[in-house]
């Protein structure tokens, strides 16, 4: 039986976006041409692979085996021709990468710049989401994640600054009319403005000194999803609504323009900084391979805030 390779793949955007519409706006082309290509594989195999509605698309029972098939085959495949890639005098080719809002905002804007001057003949895309997702899964080449984030059985490569603070922060005006906080457990009798994961948890807030670790379930006042809404929790603390807490390197511009104040600065824990993670059981495609060397050739140091 006869079918065509890019009917294979439209089919696995598809599955993996859940829709036509989501596929093309993440892979290019056009969801009628997607729609197109599907609907060619189903006649040649003679079996519906998906289910459609005009609100969502799912798979069938032997579309769901197909791709738990299909995936890995297909990536092998692409891996086996990207080492052709490798013996040409410039890479070139697509690197997908699955990042946090934090490395999107902190750690690539001082590396991608260059690396596109570097290699103009490699396209890069980001998939920007905290949530926890398996990178191959997500049509993904590789992703950044902090250690204990990280997938097993997966290689990881250090970017971005090797250490890092979680900072503390209010508006002048919201401390003058409070006691400001001496301790962490100060914060109990405070407004504070906390952060949620996707996956629905909120983490309670830590801080060390001289060897001491306080951790803190504060009182939360306003509650904002970790990357997406993170904005707006950073202009309701400048407008007197609370204490929040971030990435030191996220929330230096507001320090130095002088619209939020540290707090409990000398309790700010630091902890290690990010990877980039990969599967270490497939081939390194050319791109990726590329753009591990890149970071591995940066001198480390702290990126400068954006």
């Amino acid at each position: 039986m006869a079918v065509e390779l890019g009917d294979l793949k439209a089919f696995i955007v598809v599955a993996r976006s859940g829709g036509f519409r989501a596929a093309a706006r993440s892979g290019g082309g056009s969801a009628s041409g997607l729609s197109d290509a599907v609907r060619r594989l189903e006649t040649q195999l003679g079996i519906r692979l998906l289910n459609r509605t005009t609100r969502s698309v799912s798979l069938t029972e032997a579309g769901q085996g197909l791709l738990e098939r299909l995936a890995p085959a297909i990536s092998e495949m692409e891996a086996a021709l990207d080492v052709v890639n490798g013996f040409r005098e410039r890479p070139a080719g697509v690197l997908k990468l699955n990042v946090p809002v934090s490395a999107a905002r902190l750690v690539l804007p001082s590396i991608v710049p260059d690396f596109l001057a570097a290699y103009p003949e490699i396209r890069l895309e980001f998939v920007v989401e905290d949530s926890f997702v398996d990178i191959l899964a997500s049509g993904c080449d590789a992703g950044i994640r902090y250690d204990e984030r990280l997938e097993q059985d997966m290689i990881a490569v250090p970017i971005g600054p090797r250490v890092q603070r979680f900072a503390y922060a209010a508006s002048k005006d919201y401390l003058d009319r409070r006691v400001r906080p001496q301790h962490p457990r100060d914060l109990m009798t405070h407004k504070c403005i906390r952060n949620r994961f996707a996956s629905g948890a909120m983490p309670d807030w830590e801080f060390e000194r001289d060897g001491e670790l306080v951790i803190v379930d504060v009182p939360a006042a306003m509650v904002v999803q970790t990357g997406g809404s993170v904005d707006l929790g950073i202009a309701c603390s400048i407008a007197g609504s609370g204490v929040i807490a971030l990435f030191e390197d996220w929330l230096e511009p507001y320090f130095e323009a002088g619209k939020l104040e540290p707090v409990l600065e000398d309790w700010w824990p630091a902890f290690p900084g990010p990877f980039l993670y990969y599967p270490g059981r497939r081939l390194v495609p050319a791109p990726l391979r590329t753009f591990i060397d890149f970071i591995k050739a940066r001198p480390g140091g702290r990126v400068p805030s954006p």
